[in-house]
Order: structure tokens, then C-alpha cells, then sequence
């Protein structure tokens, strides 16, 4: 990786840069202010939550993994809704709009 600033060549886990002090991408907001994010623990997988949405969805399973328990205890008690909560969650997770109980969008690896 490189230093958008100066061009200086950087680790590929650098938070800020060395030569110039410019934070990097990876220097980014999170729930305690801010600091360094692992790009690969932000958010939960994608096709996890898909999985658990087509076999588990009538009890809310991908809601209770994704830290929606509110939401998981509601579809626990409908059924999904009878079926057409599951429907509508499993169509959001194929379009990219489904987001964790945090609001952040699912990790695709």
C-alpha cells in the first residue's frame, strides 16, 4: 500500500503513515472514536446471513446472528411473518440493503 499524501510505500496494516503522518484508509470511525478497523472483522458475512435467512428465516435466526433481537423475537413469534418477513429479509440480503443491528452493511469476502 502507498501514502495517498506522499507516496511513501507502507505496510498493508498501517494506520498512519510513517513519512508524513497522513492516517490511511484503514484509520476510520468506529463506537469508541476513532482508530484502527481490520477490514475483515467489520461487519458479518454475507452468505452466512443468507444461508440462515433460506433454511432458519421463519425463526428469525439471521436476525438474532446479525444483533437484531428485537426483530428476531417478532419473527420467532409470527413465524416470519408468515413467511413473507423471511421473504422480504431474503430479497434485502440478495440486494446489498440488509444491515447488522449496528447499521453496518454485510461483509462480502
Amino acid at each position: 500500500m502507498y501514502c495517498s499524501h506522499c507516496g511513501a510505500q507502507l505496510d498493508d496494516r498501517a494506520v498512519i503513515c510513517i513519512k508524513c503522518g497522513v492516517p490511511t484508509n484503514l484509520y476510520q470511525p468506529n463506537q469508541h472514536g476513532y482508530g484502527y478497523q481490520d477490514p475483515s472483522l467489520i461487519g458479518y458475512d454475507w452468505l452466512t446471513v443468507l444461508l440462515l435467512c433460506f433454511f432458519l428465516g421463519t425463526f428469525g435466526v439471521h436476525n438474532f446472528y446479525t444483533k437484531k433481537t428485537t426483530y428476531g423475537v417478532l419473527q420467532l413469534i409470527t413465524l416470519g411473518g408468515c413467511g413473507i418477513w423471511v421473504l422480504i429479509d431474503f430479497i434485502m440480503i440478495l440486494l446489498g440493503s440488509y444491515t447488522d443491528g449496528y447499521g453496518r452493511p454485510l461483509n462480502r469476502r
